[in-house]
C-alpha cells in the first residue's frame, strides 16, 4: 500500500513476548498512530510514531470533565497477510459516540487508512496461534487545559496496538455465570449507554466487583427505569436461543449498538436461523429457562467475540440454561464468525479488509 502518513522511527524495537503467554492488554506494540485538533486547524499533525507515554496537563478537560470515547476492533494474520474486520462500522460508531459528547467528528476514510498503514508496519506484532488476534484500541480525549464545563477545543486521536491471546483454547467455549443487578443501573435512554464513553465503564466497576465476590462472572443489565427488561452482559451485548430463533434486545438509546452484534444478526439469518430483536423482561428469561424453551444464552461482543452462559442468577432463583454447557448454536455461530475473521472460510459478507 502507498504510505499516506509520516513515519518518525523510533531507535530500538521492543521484544515481542511470548505468543503462547499472551494476556489481554498488556504488551503495545513500537508504534501508534496520532493526530491532533484544535479549533483553529482542525485534524493536523498526523503520523505514525513511536508507542511511548504522553505528556498532559494536570488542568486537561478529560480528566475533570470526561471527554474520552474509544473503540475496539481487531487485526488477524491470515495465509495472505494481515486483515481487519468491518474497521470502517468501527469508526462510525466512534463519529456517533463523538456526537453524543460533542466531540469532533472522524473522516472514517482518512482513518481507516491511518489504521491500515499502522497495521503494515506493525505486521509481525500480529499472533498466529489459534483464537489469537492483534487488538486494536482508538481513542479521542480531550486535552485542553481548561477547568470550565464546555466542550474543549483541543483534542487528541490515538491508535494503540496489543497482541491478545485466544480467550478459549482450541475453540473451545466456556459458559460463565451472570448475576443479575437489580440495584445500579448501566445506562438509560437520553444517556451515553449507546456510546462508546469512558465514564460508561467506570460506572459498572461497583456492580462487577460485587457479581465476582458472589462467584459470578459478570453481570446482566437491565434497563434504567422498571429494571425489567434485559439491556447487557457486562460490556458485551447478548443473546437467547429460543429453538430455532436468535433473539436479542432490541437498540433503544442505552444498549451499545455492537459491531459484532450486528454481524451475528447477519450471520443466523445467514445460516437460516430465524432472528427477532425486541423488548425482553428477566422474568421471561427465567421462566423459559425453567421451561426448557430458552435453551442457549451468549454474550457477543470483539474482545471475547462469543460467550456462552450456562448458569443466571437473579434475586434468590439461580437457573441454568439448556444443559449449561455450550449449546449447538452458540458454537456454530462461534465457528463460522471466527472462520471468517481468521481467513479460513468464505467471507460471503464483504466484511474482511486485507491490509
Amino acid at each position: 500500500m502507498v504510505a499516506k502518513f509520516e513515519v518518525e522511527e523510533r531507535n530500538d524495537l521492543k521484544q515481542k513476548p511470548d505468543q503462547d503467554n499472551l494476556s489481554f492488554g498488556i504488551h503495545f506494540t513500537d508504534y501508534m498512530f496520532a493526530m491532533d485538533y484544535s479549533e483553529e486547524f482542525g485534524w493536523h499533525n498526523k503520523k505514525i510514531v513511536p508507542y511511548e507515554d504522553i505528556p498532559m496537563s494536570p488542568a486537561s478537560q478529560v480528566l475533570h470533565y470526561g471527554q474520552a470515547v474509544f473503540e475496539g476492533l481487531k487485526a488477524y494474520k491470515t495465509a495472505a497477510g494481515a486483515q481487519l474486520f468491518r474497521p470502517d462500522e468501527n469508526f462510525k460508531r466512534m463519529n456517533k459516540s463523538c456526537e453524543r459528547l460533542e466531540m469532533p467528528q472522524l473522516d472514517v476514510e482518512e482513518a481507516v487508512q491511518a489504521l491500515k498503514q499502522l497495521i503494515s508496519i506493525e505486521q509481525d506484532w500480529i499472533p498466529t496461534g489459534e483464537g489469537q488476534s492483534l487488538y486494536i484500541r482508538p481513542i479521542m480525549y480531550a486535552n485542553e487545559p481548561y477547568l470550565g464545563v464546555r466542550p474543549a477545543t483541543s483534542y487528541k486521536f490515538l491508535i494503540i496496538l496489543t497482541p491478545v491471546g485466544a480467550y478459549y483454547g482450541k475453540g473451545h467455549l466456556t459458559p460463565i455465570k451472570i448475576f443479575v443487578e437489580d440495584e445500579y443501573v448501566r445506562a438509560v435512554r437520553g444517556g451515553v449507554g449507546f456510546a462508546k464513553a469512558a465514564g460508561n465503564y467506570a460506572a459498572s466497576l461497583i456492580a462487577q466487583s460485587r457479581a465476582e465476590k458472589l462467584g459470578y462472572n459478570q453481570v446482566l443489565w437491565l434497563d434504567g427505569v422498571e429494571q425489567s427488561y434485559i439491556e447487557e452482559v457486562g460490556s458485551m451485548n447478548i443473546f437467547f436461543v429460543f429453538g430455532n430463533k436468535l433473539v436479542t434486545p432490541q437498540l433503544n438509546g442505552s444498549i451499545l449498538p455492537g459491531i459484532t452484534r450486528k454481524s451475528i444478526l447477519q450471520l443466523a439469518a445467514h445460516l437460516g436461523y430465524e432472528v427477532e430483536e425486541r423488548r425482553i423482561q428477566i422474568d421471561e428469561v427465567v421462566s423459559a429457562a425453567k421451561g426448557g424453551s430458552l435453551t442457549e444464552v451468549f454474550g457477543a461482543g470483539t474482545a471475547v467475540v462469543i460467550s456462552p452462559v450456562g448458569e443466571i442468577k437473579y434475586k434468590d432463583e439461580v437457573v441454568t440454561i439448556g444443559s449449561g454447557n455450550t449449546g449447538e448454536v452458540t458454537q456454530k455461530l462461534y465457528d463460522a464468525y471466527t472462520s471468517i475473521q481468521n481467513g479460513t472460510s468464505e467471507d460471503p459478507f464483504r466484511w474482511c479488509l486485507s491490509v
